[in-house]
């Protein structure tokens, strides 16, 4: 059977698997494997042999599941997922919020942006976008709509907010792009800070825009303060600032690899937690339980991306696919267009981590091919996966805002909100491909 012909196969079927709503680790893994007996079994211009096909099959199989388990990098997975659950139990991630609402009080829309704050402070802890989405949507949603903001902008503020835990680091998609390509994961996670600010202040600037406008939809907030409330507020944010620096600064300033950065900031959450006495031991089991269905989850996936990338290297899509931009003579900006096309098209329907071990195998060699910046391709990818997040018509985001802000939330009015930020959110993508050094800044200080 000819290669090629094979490959482009596997990715149709893949798509057709996925179309169906079967999980995408049971796709990539499933296909590939059944392909990749195929290509040994029955060669191109040669007999069936089904006992080579299955050796070769089971070989790959079982050789990239052993080599994936033993990546010594994969293992702040687990750990970076285990300090989101851990700090989310403790409180530490809700007191930014807690502390934002106080100094913002206010301000016109003063508790949107706070919501918005408090999303990236807990994406600054835990790295997972939906963990933070459904968190901060049990947290800030019902508060706002209890105050008296339009449900547009209560809850578009949240989904948006939460897209911040796939960019600013820790990130749990920074770490599979990291593994996959092969570069450096530390670079890329201080590689989306400034992106990263940059999209929490966009979003800011739309709710004051919005407020501006239509001053109904966030009425001033009348909490009675009293004297010191501020300070205190301010200072109980501290364990989740001093997390924070644990895993930045100590990067940055070469103290802590990514790996060992991870094993500090869960102990030391862990430590906070049970110092503060606001994590008991039944929120320790379930942060832990928590922590083995959600590292089992992207585990799976990643065998079967690995497995399937793994089939498409030897089919020779990959360098057909290369050849053909080469021959078609068309510019680095038409294919990194079309890349990125690919990318919100396919939000639009899978999960982000989904979205990006499928793409992998086609759109790195073709950005490698073209010599571009391997870590400010992956911010731009990641900048990507968030937009698919709040994303008509299987935004994610919008989809658990609905499912934690309860009965009388109507999805229409999530994407109805989340329209104005997408504007924003298109700039943002403009100026990070425009200016690739909003990406590369930090990095390329690094010791």
């Amino acid at each position: 059977m000819d290669p090629f012909l094979l490959g482009i196969c596997g990715f149709a079927i893949v798509i057709i698997l996925l179309a169906l709503r079967v999980p995408i680790a049971f796709c990539l893994g499933s296909v590939a494997v059944a392909c990749t007996f195929l290509f040994y079994a029955w060669p191109h211009g040669g007999e069936f042999n089904g006992s080579a096909g299955w050796r070769s099959a089971t070989t790959i199989l079982t050789s990239n599941s052993y080599d994936f388990v033993h990546s010594f990098e994969l293992t702040m997975v687990p750990l970076f997922i285990l300090l989101s659950q851990v700090a989310y139990h403790a409180g530490i991630t809700t007191d930014i919020y807690n502390s934002a609402r106080v100094w913002l009080a206010r301000v016109p829309g003063g508790l949107a942006i706070a919501s918005i704050l408090g999303c990236g402070g807990f994406s600054a802890i835990t790295g997972s976008s939906v963990a933070c989405a459904a968190a901060m949507g049990r947290i800030c949603t019902p508060e706002m709509l209890k105050a008296g903001y339009g449900q547009r902008l209560a809850t578009s503020s949240v989904a948006v907010g939460g897209t911040l835990g796939s960019l600013i680091p820790p990130s749990v998609p920074f770490i599979l792009y990291g593994i996959f390509t092969e570069t450096s994961i530390s670079k890329l996670f201080l590689a989306g800070i400034l992106p990263g600010i940059i999209s929490l202040v966009g979003y800011i600037i739309v709710v004051l825009i919005w407020v501006k406008m239509s001053p109904s939809e966030a009425p001033q907030f009348s909490e009675e303060k009293k004297p010191g409330d501020r300070r205190r507020a301010a200072l109980k944010a501290w364990p989740a600032v001093l997390l924070f620096l644990i895993i930045v600064v100590g990067i940055y300033g070469g103290v802590f690899t990514t790996t060992e950065a991870a094993g500090i900031s869960a102990v030391t959450a862990i430590f906070l937690g049970v110092m503060m006495r606001r994590l008991s031991f039944a929120s320790f089991i379930l942060s832990l339980r928590e922590t083995a269905y959600q590292t089992a989850m992207i585990f799976m996936i990643v065998f079967g991306a690995k497995i399937f990338v793994s089939f498409i290297s030897l089919t020779g899509v990959s360098p057909w696919l290369i050849a053909q931009v080469q021959a078609a003579n068309v510019s680095d900006w038409i294919v990194i267009a079309i890349l990125c096309l690919m990318f919100l098209v396919l939000g639009m329907f899978l999960d982000p981590i989904g979205i990006l071990l499928l793409t992998l195998p086609v759109s790195i060699p073709l950005v490698e091919n073209m010599g571009l910046d391997l870590i400010w391709f992956g911010v731009i990818v990641v900048k990507l996966l968030e937009i698919g997040l709040i994303t008509p018509p299987v935004g994610l985001n919008a989809f658990i805002i609905k499912a934690v802000g309860g009965k009388d939330i109507q999805i229409h009015s999530i994407f109805a909100g989340i329209s104005r930020f997408l504007i924003v959110e298109v700039v943002i993508l403009v100026m990070l491909l425009l200016f690739p050094i909003l990406s590369l800044l930090i990095p390329n200080t690094m010791y």
